[in-house]
Parts: structure tokens; C-alpha cells; sequence
């Protein structure tokens, strides 16, 4: 029976014991048995799908892989302990030393830091492009370019990467499409459809929802995922089945709580965006977006984050934040919870001015990740903060 992926994120099951549970035990354990010699070398030599240690497969894991690769429409996928560490793990995994990354301009911090100081040290080469400008892309691919990176929508920007013509690109030029889809999730978003070949999540995010566990998650082309498999096999940034068993519960209820932090985040958007303490604001969903169009194109909903630029800069900025009384002020988002934060003081403090400036991140900047409490009282504390 056909079933549609938010259907499968919730009735895929991947192991019941002898006492035949509803819902999934956890499989707290660093090894797995064997019933004679036989058995276990034939696990070792790869001739039989059995577990044989955490760091290399676990039963809650792959329940957690199989419901993200349902949600992704994915052929295979990997789990990390990290969003972090999937993003390195499809570098890493993937390029070797001459080889050279094109990457969108504007992506998280961390991010950032990977790809400037630490692919440098593998002898692997970069290039950045604008997000908005597809025409000038394709002049940036050299002889040893392996694989396009973006992030859409970007952090904490907001802006918008076509997919298709990235796909078109990379399809082209026999490269590798990446894609974070961090912030519109599987639930607004499915990149494979538009032509990318994996798709990396921070799973801390959004997908947990509750701000609880780390998590990371890679899906896509089942022979790049088994590159990626015996990379992590090996350097072990392995998803414990604590974690695994917290997100794998956290994306039954994914679909109906994107829904509300979508509709949340459209009322503030919409209530917000003439402000006069606010000189500008960004959100995919409303027609003000400059790229609104690609927006409606590969998205089924404006997502979970709104970002606006307050006139008076930094200390505007700072001003905002001391003055909320409700929204949380933590280093996350994608929570149940309201979070406020200052991108050119925290996540992307590290950037210089210059780099800053090149991907919109303004000293006046404020990202909120809209949580699930009442639109209303979300809007209030906002209000309040911009009016005293």
C-alpha cells in the first residue's frame, strides 16, 4: 500500500522484541552479539545486514535514517552526532586534496569556519557565489570542481538559492549538489526533487523541536551515502541510540508543528514588517521577499525564522534583546520555544566586518526562530521590546 512520507515518519518501526512493544525500546548498547563464529564473520565481511557495534549501525539509528529518508524521498542516509559533523562528513568523505567547493555565500558560521580554515589544511580549494545571482555561477566552476554547497534559506538571511538551476549546474559539470535544508525541513522542502544528491540536516534543530538532544543527519544517492557510511564508520561522529530514539520519536509530530511554526511565523511577519523601528524585514513567505517567487516555487510553507534589520544598528540590536521578556536569548533554534538572537554577535561573530557585510548580516540583525506558543503573546514581547 502506497503511503505518503509523513505517513511512513510515523508508522516505520525497525525493531520490536519478544514483548512485541508499540513503541521502540532503546537500544542502549556499544555491541551486539553473535550466535556462533560463522555468523560473525560473515557480519564483519559484509555478506549479512546484522549489527555488530553503535559507532557503525544501531537499530535506533537506522529507524531514525529510514523515517528522514522517507521524509527526503532519499535512497539511503547516515546519522551524526551533530549537524556539524554531517556537514564535514559530506566534504570529507566526498573531496580529496586538489579538489575544489563551490559554495553559496551566505551559510551558517560554523560552517563557514570549515570550509575557510580547515578544507585549506586537506589541500581542498573554495569558491563562494551569490546566492541571487544564478547568471554568475557557472564562470566560477573550474577543471577540479567536485561538488556545489548551499544553504536555502540561508542563516540567517534568508535568502534564497534556486535549486533547480544549482541542480542544472552541478548536473552540467558532473559535480555533487549539497544542500542544508536545515531550516525549511523535509516539511518544506524536498531538495532531491529538485535535483540535489544529498541533503544534510542539523537534526538538533527543528527536527527534535524540544531544544533536548544533538543530531545530524545525511540522506541522498545511496553510492555517495556509502562513501560518507565507512568515512564515519571509521572517524566515528556517531549519533547515540539515546538521541536517535529522541528524534526518531520527535518526527512523528514534525509535520503539525512545521504547520504552526509556519503560521506563526507569518502573522509576525505580516504585523511586523511595517514597524517604524524596523528599517527592513525578511521572510519567504511574504511577497515583499525579493526572491518570493523561488520561494513559492520549491517551498511548501515560509518556515519557522524570521529576521529583521532594527534602525539604530548594534546597539539597537543589543537594546532589543536586554528588553524581551519572554523569548529565550540561547544559542539555538528551531525549539518549541521563541528564541531571539543577534547574528553579528553570536553566530557569525567570527566573520569579519567585510565578510559580514558581503552576506547581508547587518550589526542591526535580529533572527527569531518562532516557537509554538500563541501567535499573540509572541507578538506582544516582541512589541514591547521595540517600543520601550
Amino acid at each position: 500500500m502506497q503511503q505518503h512520507p509523513i505517513t511512513k515518519a510515523i508508522r516505520i518501526q525497525t525493531e520490536r522484541t519478544n514483548e512485541m512493544e508499540h513503541s521502540t525500546p532503546m537500544f542502549l548498547t556499544s555491541s551486539f552479539c553473535f550466535d556462533d563464529a560463522e555468523e560473525m564473520r560473515a557480519t564483519f565481511a559484509d555478506e549479512t545486514d546484522f549489527n555488530i557495534y553503535s559507532r557503525f549501525s544501531n537499530p535506533n539509528v537506522k529507524e531514525f535514517v529510514d523515517k528522514v529518508c522517507a521524509l527526503e524521498g532519499a535512497e539511503a542516509g547516515y546519522a551524526t552526532a551533530s549537524g556539524m559533523s554531517a556537514i564535514f562528513a559530506s566534504f570529507m568523505a566526498l573531496m580529496k586534496q586538489g579538489d575544489h567547493l563551490l559554495v553559496c555565500n551566505a551559510i551558517f558560521g560554523s560552517t563557514h569556519t570549515v570550509i575557510t580554515k580547515f578544507l585549506p589544511k586537506f589541500g581542498i580549494e573554495y569558491t563562494y557565489f551569490e546566492a541571487d545571482k544564478p547568471e554568475t555561477w557557472e564562470a566560477l566552476v573550474r577543471p577540479n570542481t567536485k561538488m556545489i554547497f548551499v544553504e536555502t534559506p540561508t542563516n540567517p538571511g534568508l535568502d534564497l538559492v534556486d535549486m533547480e538551476a544549482a541542480s542544472a549546474l552541478a548536473k552540467k559539470h558532473n559535480l555533487i549538489f549539497n544542500v542544508d535544508n536545515c531550516f525549511a525541513t523535509p516539511i518544506g522542502q524536498r531538495p532531491i526533487e529538485f535535483g540535489a544528491d544529498l541533503v544534510v540536516h542539523s537534526a538538533t534543530k527543528w527536527m527534535d523541536g524540544q531544544g533536548r538532544v544533538l543530531g545530524g543527519v545525511i540522506v541522498g544517492k545511496k553510492e555517495l551515502i556509502k562513501d560518507i557510511y565507512l568515512f564515519c564508520r571509521s572517524t566515528g561522529p556517531s549519533l547515540s541510540p539515546f538521541n536517535a530514539w529522541v528524534l526518531s520519536k520527535s518526527l512523528e509530530t514534525l509535520d503539525v508543528r512545521m504547520e504552526r511554526h509556519g503560521k506563526n511565523a507569518l502573522f509576525l511577519a505580516e504585523q511586523l514588517e511595517k514597524h517604524p523601528a524596523i528599517a527592513s524585514l525578511k521572510y519567504p513567505w511574504l511577497p515583499s521577499h525579493p526572491q518570493h517567487a523561488i520561494a513559492k516555487k520549491q517551498m511548501t510553507n515560509g518556515g519557522g525564522i524570521v529576521c529583521f534589520e532594527l534602525k539604530g544598528g548594534l546597539e539597537a540590536g543589543r537594546s532589543f534583546l536586554d528588553k524581551l521578556q519572554m523569548l529565550s536569548l540561547t544559542a539555538n533554534l528551531g525549539d518549541s520555544r521563541s528564541i531571539a538572537s543577534h547574528p553579528a554577535s553570536t553566530t557569525h561573530a567570527k566573520l569579519t566586518e567585510e565578510e559580514r557585510a558581503a552576506v547581508n548580516i547587518t550589526p542591526g540583525l535580529i533572527r527569531i526562530s518562532v516557537g509554538l506558543e500563541k501567535a499573540e503573546d509572541i507578538l506582544a514581547d516582541i512589541l514591547q521590546a521595540l517600543e520601550n
